[in-house]
């Protein structure tokens, strides 16, 4: 039996820089980890790194805000 791939308990896009929440049920309860990437396309292709350049970095950073708030909304 295959396992399933997890899905994201959300995600918050802004321009090309994404956060994507993971939801891990742990034996102290449900925690919350975040990757943080930046989405560029390539020719064609559309691609991700976690780069991010001096002009990445505001965006980036109210990213990682609406995440941190996001997850402490779930405890209430």
């Amino acid at each position: 039996m295959a396992k399933s791939k997890q899905q994201p308990a959300h995600e918050i896009r802004m321009g090309s820089i994404r956060a994507t929440i993971w939801e891990n049920q742990t034996p102290n309860g449900t925690r919350f980890n975040v990757t943080v990437s930046r989405l560029y396309k390539d020719g064609e292709e559309w691609k991700q790194t976690d780069s991010f350049g001096r002009d990445d970095l505001q965006l980036l950073a109210k990213v990682i805000d609406l995440a941190h708030t996001w997850i402490f909304e779930q405890a209430s």
